[in-house]
């Protein structure tokens, strides 16, 4: 069965970056790889970035285009990479695999999931 595990959460400050890795173990990367991330005190997830695994198109939260890069590895991962922090974006993100086929890249379906990392941005 495959395993999602992510990794490089932390505490930054305002302005600043991170990079967040998952990586698929018992299998490879699902046909759409994402992130998402649900903010505290908040009990949906919302899409931050999903990427075609082979194909490598990519698909952004129109609010964060320009900030967050989604990108992955030959293998078995995924990253992402976040600039110019803001309190806003603190929360627990998730790394997600999708295998349903579609045309299209959309936050919905995906049907594998991490345990998530905590992102905290503050002073």
């Amino acid at each position: 069965q495959v395993q999602l595990t992510e990794s490089g959460g932390g505490s930054v400050q305002p302005g600043g970056s991170l990079t967040l890795s998952c990586v698929t173990s018992g299998g490879t990367l699902s046909r759409f790889m994402g992130w998402f991330r649900r903010a505290p005190g908040r009990s949906e997830r919302e899409g931050v970035a999903m990427i075609h695994a082979v194909g490598g198109g990519t698909e952004y939260n129109p609010s964060l285009k320009g900030r967050f890069a989604i990108s992955r590895d030959s293998a078995n991962t995924v990253y992402l990479h976040m600039h110019r922090l803001q309190p806003e974006d603190s929360g627990i993100y998730y790394c997600a695999g999708k295998t349903r086929y579609s045309p299209y890249l959309t936050f919905d379906g995906f049907d594998s999931w991490g345990r998530g990392t905590q992102v905290t941005v503050g002073p």
